[in-house]
């Protein structure tokens, strides 16, 4: 995790002085051990200062985004939260700490997902932490998580985004879109026209979709409304930058997959059918990763019981 800092630091000092550049880029990633993946970070120039686009989940990608700002001479106004998932969230606390004043964009799916999917994460003790073999590391990172979602105004927004059209966010105004029961409850996604340029979130990842608290036939439509912006370039919540013509692709597998998992299409089939149609996106290294995330996602989400398909097609609440 560690030798990555360096790497982010680099980037952002490469172009430190370069605010004429549409947004930066702070590349997260996907770890294949049991470090928990970052997502992209989004940043953005504003009159009041910088606008922060998901803050990923390690200390160490919050601190690399912090550093840009340093180097940038310029204090973060706000950060816009794509949807609530911690390898995009749990970083506002680190950046707050240093820039209280900055606010928070986001939809208000933190709300149920902390009464339901985010509140498994504090039921009952652990093993792992009081496991002499778990690496400190790991203690840690599963502390950093616990404390957030015991701590929610540490996820929640200051300033709720309910509905899609222009906001003024830092003196900048943008077009943000809330796309609702997609890959969560409320998915946020940006276009900004000058550059025409989508920041999408976790409505597009480039190995596999995440369908954790997927609702896929949502997720389906969001994608359309995406198309129908007219981009050039597009952000994806995890990966490289797109050009239409791969999210076109993307897009494509997207619905093959979903359109299989809905079939009576043996698991394989479709876990290599996505493999084939999404594998320009797909690096050596996840291959395998890949493949076991499609089948899983199969049976939890696609091929589930009728029940808990629609689990996330619909507010989350406490039972």
């Amino acid at each position: 995790m560690r030798a990555i800092v360096p790497g982010l630091v680099l980037l952002a000092a490469s172009t430190a002085a370069s605010s004429a550049a549409p947004y930066q880029l702070i590349p997260g990633r996907v770890p294949l051990d049991w470090q928990g993946p970052d997502g992209n970070t989004v940043v953005l120039d504003a009159p009041q200062g910088l606008i922060v686009v998901d803050t990923a989940r390690s200390p160490q990608h919050a601190q690399a985004i912090l550093e840009y700002a340093r180097q940038r001479g310029r204090p973060i106004a706000a950060i816009i939260n794509s949807h609530w998932h911690l390898d995009h969230t749990t970083g506002n606390y680190d950046l707050r700490q240093v820039y209280p004043q900055a606010k928070v964009y986001a939809s208000t799916a933190i709300d149920g997902a902390l009464q339901t999917f985010l509140a498994k994460g504090l039921s009952g003790p652990d093993k792992a932490l009081t496991d002499p073999a778990v690496p400190q590391a790991r203690k840690d990172q599963i502390l950093r998580g616990r404390y957030r979602i015991a701590h929610p105004d540490t996820l929640r927004p200051t300033d709720a985004v309910v509905t899609s059209g222009p906001m003024t966010i830092a003196g900048r105004t943008l077009d943000v879109h809330l796309s609702k029961f997609a890959a969560t409850e409320g998915d946020v996604w940006l276009y900004d026209p000058k550059s025409r340029t989508v920041v999408a979130g976790d409505l597009v990842v480039d190995i596999v979709p995440f369908m954790d608290t997927a609702c896929p036939d949502g997720w389906r439509k969001a994608l359309g409304e995406i198309s129908r912006v007219p981009f050039r370039t597009l952000v994806p919540g995890h990966g490289g930058v797109m050009s239409r013509a791969d999210f076109a692709t993307w897009r494509m597998a997207y619905d093959r997959f979903v359109d299989c998992g809905h079939s009576s299409a043996d698991k394989k089939t479709c876990v290599d059918d996505w493999s084939r149609d999404a594998a320009k996106f797909i690096d050596a290294a996840h291959r395998d990763y890949v493949r076991e995330a499609a089948d899983y996602y199969l049976t939890t989400r696609l091929r589930s019981s009728p029940e808990e398909r629609q689990r996330y097609c619909k507010p989350l609440k406490a039972s």
